[in-house]
């Protein structure tokens, strides 16, 4: 039997030694004949694979690439298409209270009264859930060119340029203006000057 210390070597560390047995070099004979080098038609059967792969690699690239251009072009066709489908929903109950007031043959003046305020409240909360909301100046309010459009100009105590009356309420998409409060604005008086 062999001693395996035998590659060790008194007065140094382990880390000094000579290399561990499986590191040895082995004599020539043992060492396997090197690769002969490869033929013409090898390199070249091998350039051949690695083209098809990169054609194929391109191949599923560019129909990856097509695939998600048209889900793309999908997804905006659908949002534009069904932009209006959550006010949509949110008008069909409106639909439903208007059609059922219609249908009533009772002459009740306070039956139709309740029924066109419960349509109301369903169109508020309707607006209220798609994010539309009330543009109502009181009078006084300074004019709002972005948010108010005057319609008339009268003489007033108020300041110049400042909300006297509403015609119309004006309406908005969250930050968006649907349509303008439409108003009557204040002006100077007119001072008489003759006497």
């Amino acid at each position: 039997m062999k001693n395996p210390f035998r590659h060790l070597k008194k007065g140094k560390s382990m880390n000094e030694q000579n290399p561990a047995p499986e590191e040895e070099q082995t004599p020539a004979a043992e060492q396997p004949a090197e690769a002969a080098p490869p033929t013409y038609e090898e390199l070249q059967a091998k350039v051949e694979e690695l083209e098809g792969r990169l054609k194929d690699e391109e191949l599923r690239g560019l129909a990856n690439e097509q695939n998600l251009r048209r889900r793309h072009q999908q997804e905006t066709a659908d949002a534009y298409k069904f932009a209006g489908q959550k006010f949509a929903a949110e008008m069909l109950p409106v639909k439903d209270y208007l059609e059922m007031a219609l249908l009533d043959q009772s002459g009740n003046f306070d039956a139709l009264k309740t029924g066109v305020q419960m349509t109301l409240n369903e169109l508020n909360k309707a607006f209220e859930n798609t994010n539309i909301s009330e543009i109502n100046p009181q009078p006084g309010d300074k004019l709002d060119p972005h948010r108010h459009q005057a319609m008339q100009a009268v003489e007033s105590d108020q300041e110049p340029n400042t909300v006297v009356g509403v015609m119309k309420k004006g309406y908005a998409l969250s930050d968006r203006v649907l349509r303008p409060a439409m108003v009557t604005v204040a002006k100077a008086a007119a001072e008489n000057t003759a006497q």
